[in-house]
């Protein structure tokens, strides 16, 4: 806090305005967000206010939650229409200090806006444009739809990965993009192999995302960083062309090598996943030879709830 203390002791020699008692207003849009009070802000001295830099952070943060809107990116619809991109509003955090250290130092502060500035998103309905007309690489899986619970699994993973747009240059990591599969998210109990061997476990079933984006990467050309198989024979993929992701350990990874972002698409429905990646008319494509997976629906896993166990 070396300058704040500087500045303090700046003001003490030049003569400080008597205290005042009457909070600060926050507002944001024409109503109150909430009243913070000087003696809430500085440290219980006389003399000179020094600022509590704990607690200014715990403001902007209240603040920041109650005002910032994330941006969202341009999308593409199910019929390949684009929904456009929304900007968003930050809370800009250095001229809201400034006010809250004028509130403090000078003493004629009653009231103040909450500060903000525009966020925009990192894919606009220009760049999606650009790079939704070129399928670089393409991949399909079949799974027994009779499965509810491993087929609802399968749609949400498909969902998070879907609209994903990865510039050049830059990493997708499976495990960042879909998150940790956990009960409030939706997701539910399903087979999956843990050292060879099948357990009941949430999540179940997104490893037949994970494998199938990484066939479809793969065909595109694009740089496989981190890939690992399963430890036993996957009936969805030919072998050895599987993916296994888990939270606390594998994950996928691929980087986009060429000079235009690419998009990540997904289909679901009907027993089928299918992954598109596309990009721009101008990608220079390298793209590799890999095998398809059998269209022939593998049988519904079942397995002994008594021998089942949670695996982190």
């Amino acid at each position: 806090m070396g300058w704040k203390l500087l500045l303090s002791l700046l003001l003490l020699a030049q003569g400080m305005p008597a205290r005042q008692a009457e909070p600060l207003d926050i507002r944001h849009e024409g109503s109150t967000l909430l009243k913070v009070n000087e003696e809430e802000m500085v440290y219980p001295m006389s003399g000179v206010p020094i600022m509590l830099e704990e607690r200014m952070e715990k403001l902007m943060n209240e603040v920041a939650h109650k005002v910032e809107i994330p941006p969202v990116n341009a999308a593409l619809n199910s019929a390949g229409g684009i929904i456009p991109e929304r900007t968003g509003i930050m809370l800009d955090k250095r001229t809201f200090q400034e006010l809250i250290y004028g509130y403090v130092y000078e003493g004629d502060l009653t009231a103040i806006d909450v500060p903000t500035r525009v966020v925009y998103p990192r894919v606009d309905s220009e760049v999606l444009s650009a790079i939704k007309v070129r399928r670089i690489g393409h991949y399909s899986t079949y799974f027994n739809s009779r499965n509810q619970n491993r087929s609802h699994n399968i749609d949400l993973a498909a969902s998070a990965v879907n609209n994903v747009v990865v510039f050049p240059g830059e990493r997708f990591s499976f495990n960042a993009v879909v998150g940790k599969r956990t009960k409030e998210k939706g997701y539910r109990k399903a087979p999956v192999i843990v050292r060879g061997e099948l357990y009941e476990d949430i999540g179940g079933g997104i490893c037949q995302v994970s494998s199938t984006l990484f066939n479809a990467a793969d065909r595109a050309g694009l740089t496989i960083v981190e890939r690992y198989s399963h430890s036993r024979r996957v009936p969805y993929v030919p072998a050895g062309r599987d993916a296994t992701v888990s939270w606390y350990g594998p994950d996928f990874v691929f980087e986009n090598p060429y000079n235009q972002p690419i998009l990540i698409r997904t289909f679901y429905g009907h027993g089928q996943v299918s992954i598109a990646i596309c990009s721009s008319e101008l990608v220079e494509l390298q793209p590799r030879q890999v095998p398809s997976a059998s269209r022939r629906l593998p049988e519904e896993v079942k397995v002994d709830e008594a021998n089942a166990r949670n695996i982190q």
